[in-house]
């Protein structure tokens, strides 16, 4: 490893004299369908943005609706363990 260089997770961080650390980002290789890569190049053009923006939005944007749908079967399962399964049972209790 590069002196200055820590590993942190999949992150490699460069403690900088004042004290700033920056992220050096993970490089990744995926392979898309043509329509998918031609769609992808008008969007990045349309949007003035690079490929490598429009992938790492629609990946955060993939995370977060995966992490918000989980939480959401959970909850959903133990307000249903509580007899809670309308929006009117929900509304009952708040009000």
């Amino acid at each position: 490893m590069v002196e200055g260089l820590v590993s942190r997770e999949t992150c490699l961080v460069y403690n900088d004299p004042n004290n700033k650390d920056f992220c050096m980002q993970e490089q990744i290789t995926i392979s898309l369908p043509e329509d998918v890569s031609a769609a992808l190049d008008l969007a990045s053009r349309e949007d003035g943005v690079s490929r490598d923006d429009v992938i790492g939005q629609a990946i955060k944007n993939y995370l977060f609706v995966r992490k918000f749908r989980l939480l959401r079967e959970s909850m959903t399962a133990k307000a249903v363990a509580q007899g809670i399964s309308t929006d009117q049972d929900v509304f009952d209790l708040v009000s």
